[in-house]
C-alpha cells in the first residue's frame, strides 16, 4: 500500500514543532505521579480546546483523565496519550551524573511527557489534514492517567469509554524503532496482602503475640516455592511495604507485602493470583493472624493486529532513519557511557539477537540506534501496559520510536536527564508523524479498518474482555 499523505502530514507536524516541544518540556518539568497529573492534563486540554477539539474531563473516577474529540462522522479513531511520571527519579536535564533536582521527588523516566505530546501532535495534524481532504471520521485524543503502577486505562475501558471506537493508535519512547505486536507485554495484577496479628513484648510475653511480619515472610517463602510450578514466562515480584515497625522487641501487629503478578495472558495471571491468595490464607493460619487482600491494578495482555501493524510499519519505515547532527550523536555518546554495566550487557545481548553478525560491532558502537527493527523480532522479557486493556475492546496498534541513547534503561535517571534533549524531541515528532499517517491511511482506505476488525476477532478467537479489575476497585493513591 503506497501512502500519499506522509509529506503533507510531516509538514503539518513540523509547522507546530516548537509548540509541541515546549509542551513536552513543560510536562517534563511538572513530573506529576499517577492520578496527580493536574497541570500536565490541563496543558493538553487547553491546547486541544484552542485547536477546535471538544473536551470531556474527569472520567471513570480519574480526575486527570480526559477525551478531546473532533467529530466528522465515522469511523472513530482513538489516539492514546499518557503523562504520568515515576517516583524517586528527579534529575537535572542533560546532566551525565546523578543530580536530583532539589524539591522534586518524581521524574519522567519512561518518557510519558513525550508519549502524550506526540499523540496530541498526531491528532492536531490529522485534523487539519482531514479538513483539507474533506475526510469523514472522528478523531479522539485520550488523556490517560496513571499508566505506571495503576493501569489507568483499565478503568476507562471498564466504564465504556472505548466502546464506540473503531481503531486505537499509540506509541512509546524507546531506544529502538519498532512496530510492536503482542509479544513483548505481560498481563499484570498489583495486589496488597496485609496481615493483622497481635502485638506483645517479644521478650516479656512472646506467647501472647501473633506476628504479622512472620506471616508476610512465610507467604513470601510459599510464593518462592510456587515459582517452580508456574510457566516459565510468568513473573512474580514483591516488596514488603510495611514491616510492622523497627523495634525488634515488639511483635508486629501489622505487616504488608505488595506483589506484581505477571504472565503472558490475563487468565494465567488470575490463576496465579488465586494460588497466591491460598498461600496468604495458609500463612495466616500458620501464624494465627488474619489477612486482607486488595487488588489495586490490573493490566491485560495485548491483542496484536497484523493488519494495523503492517500499515504502521510502512509509515515507520518512511520516517526512519530520523537523522541526527554531530552534536546530537556526541550528546548521546556521553549518555551511552554512563548507563549501568548491566544495561551495557543488555544492549550487547539485544544487538546479538536482532542484528546480523557482520554488522554487530558497527551497531554496538552507535550512540543512537537510528534504524528500524523487523516487527517480527522479539527479544528479552516483557513489561506490562494498560494499552492491553484497550486492545481487548478495539483493534489497537503501537510503535516504539528512538528517543534515548543506546542502552538507556527507561526507568532510570539517565532517561530523565535526556528527556528534554533534541534527540528526545526528534523521536517524539517522528512518532507523531507515524501515528497521524497511520490514521490518515485508515481513513483514506476504509477497507483496512474492516480487515483490522476481522483480524482482531480472529486473534480473540471467541474470548471477550476479562475485565480483570475487581468490581469495587476505584482509582486511588497508594
Amino acid at each position: 500500500m503506497e501512502t500519499k499523505n506522509q509529506d503533507r502530514i510531516s509538514e503539518l507536524v513540523e509547522k507546530q514543532k516548537d509548540t509541541y516541544t515546549s509542551m513536552a518540556d513543560e510536562i517534563w518539568g511538572y513530573a506529576e505521579p499517577r492520578f496527580q497529573e493536574y497541570e500536565s492534563s490541563r496543558v493538553q486540554q487547553e491546547y486541544l480546546a484552542s485547536r477546535g477539539f471538544s473536551i470531556r474531563a474527569d472520567l471513570a473516577g480519574e480526575k486527570t483523565a480526559f477525551i478531546a474529540e473532533w467529530e466528522s462522522g465515522k469511523p472513530i479513531l482513538a489516539f492514546l496519550g499518557e503523562f504520568d511520571a515515576l517516583s524517586s527519579l528527579q534529575q537535572e536535564a542533560d546532566c551525565t551524573e546523578r543530580h536530583p533536582i532539589e524539591g522534586k521527588t518524581d521524574g519522567h523516566g519512561c518518557g510519558h511527557h513525550l508519549l502524550g505530546t506526540a499523540s496530541v501532535a498526531a491528532v492536531d495534524a490529522l485534523k487539519t489534514y482531514m479538513e483539507e481532504k474533506d475526510l469523514k471520521g472522528t478523531i479522539r485524543y485520550y488523556g490517560c492517567p496513571a499508566e505506571e503502577n495503576a493501569g489507568g486505562k483499565a478503568y476507562l475501558v471498564r466504564d465504556g469509554y472505548f466502546n464506540d471506537c473503531d481503531i486505537a493508535i499509540t506509541w512509546h519512547p524507546s531506544t529502538t524503532n519498532k512496530t510492536m505486536g503482542d509479544d513483548k507485554f505481560l498481563a499484570n495484577f498489583r495486589v496488597f496482602f496485609t496481615f493483622h496479628g497481635i502485638s506483645s513484648h517479644a521478650a516479656g510475653a512472646p506467647e501472647l503475640g501473633r506476628s504479622a511480619l512472620d506471616a508476610v515472610e512465610i507467604m513470601d517463602i510459599g510464593v518462592n516455592y510456587m515459582r517452580e510450578h508456574m510457566i516459565d514466562a510468568a513473573r512474580v515480584h514483591g516488596a514488603i511495604t510495611n514491616t510492622g515497625g523497627i523495634a525488634p522487641n515488639v511483635i508486629p501487629a501489622e505487616a504488608q507485602i505488595l506483589y506484581a503478578i505477571r504472565a503472558p495472558k490475563v487468565t494465567q495471571v488470575k490463576k496465579l493470583y488465586e494460588r497466591m491468595c491460598d498461600i496468604a490464607k495458609g500463612a495466616a493460619l500458620i501464624t494465627g493472624t488474619t489477612v486482607d487482600i486488595r487488588q489495586v491494578a490490573a493490566y491485560s495482555n495485548v491483542i496484536g493486529n497484523d493488519v494495523l501493524e503492517e500499515v504502521m510499519d510502512k509509515n515507520l519505515d518512511h520516517f526512519i532513519p530520523i537523522g541526527y547532527t554531530e552534536e546530537e550523536l556526541a550528546y548521546a555518546g556521553k549518555f551511552k557511557e554512563v548507563v549501568t554495566e548491566l544495561d551495557k550487557e543488555g544492549l550487547k545481548d539485544m544487538i546479538a539477537h536482532v542484528v546480523e553478525k557482520d554488522k554487530r560491532k558497527e551497531v554496538l558502537d552507535m550512540p543512537l540506534l537510528d534504524f528500524k527493527l523487523d516487527r517480527s523480532e522479539s527479544y528479552g522479557g516483557g513489561g506490562s501496559t494498560d494499552v492491553g486493556d484497550v486492545s481487548w475492546v478495539v483493534p489497537t496498534v503501537q510503535t516504539n520510536v528512538c528517543c534515548y541513547a543506546a542502552g538507556t534503561a527507561l526507568h532510570s535517571w539517565q532517561a530523565v536527564a535526556q528527556g528534554k534533549a533534541s534527540i528526545a524531541h526528534k523521536g517524539m515528532l517522528t512518532a507523531a508523524k507515524v501515528m497521524a499517517c497511520t490514521g490518515a491511511d485508515l481513513l483514506e482506505n476504509p477497507e483496512l479498518i474492516k480487515k483490522a476488525h476481522k483480524d482482531w476477532l480472529e486473534e480473540l478467537d471467541g474470548e471477550t474482555y476479562p475485565n480483570p479489575l475487581p468490581k469495587d476497585a476505584k482509582p486511588e493513591l497508594w
